[in-house]
């Protein structure tokens, strides 16, 4: 069971987690070993609340496909076990920022005092070109 607030949790039989062979380094045990892991989690069909879908469905991220089918793939570490866990945070974090709310921006506007210091430093420049002109007699 994976816990993603004091409410919401994800039961284990929504997570399909395959063990699949690793790419890099590691030597033989590359060849031998299915330490990666490659974790499936169906939005659509899983128990989150209704929110929790709709936000997650609308994000824009290469890990979620057309079908709602969120998919990661892990294999950093050379345990298996290590791996699994590093997925299911993933996981975890992914639904977590996706429920994040960002704040709305506010439209400022620029102060009297900055305004006028813009005017005088531009007048300024311009009086500085000015000068570098040839003196015509």
């Amino acid at each position: 069971m994976l816990a993603i607030s004091n409410a919401v949790t994800i039961a284990d039989w929504e997570i399909e987690l395959n063990a699949i062979r690793s790419a890099g380094n590691g030597g033989q045990n590359v060849n031998k070993v299915a330490t990666a892991i490659h974790l499936r989690f169906d939005i659509k069909r899983s128990s989150l609340p209704a929110t929790y879908k709709e936000k997650l469905l609308k994000l824009s991220d290469s890990r979620i496909s057309s079908e709602g089918i969120i998919i990661i793939k892990s294999q950093q570490f050379r345990t298996q076990l290590q791996n699994k866990e590093a997925a299911l945070e993933r996981l975890k974090e992914l639904i977590i920022s996706a429920m994040v709310v960002q704040k709305a921006r506010r439209s400022t506007k620029p102060t009297k005092g900055s305004q006028r210091r813009r005017m005088d430093s531009k007048s300024k420049r311009g009086t500085t070109k000015v000068l570098r002109k040839k003196v015509d007699f």
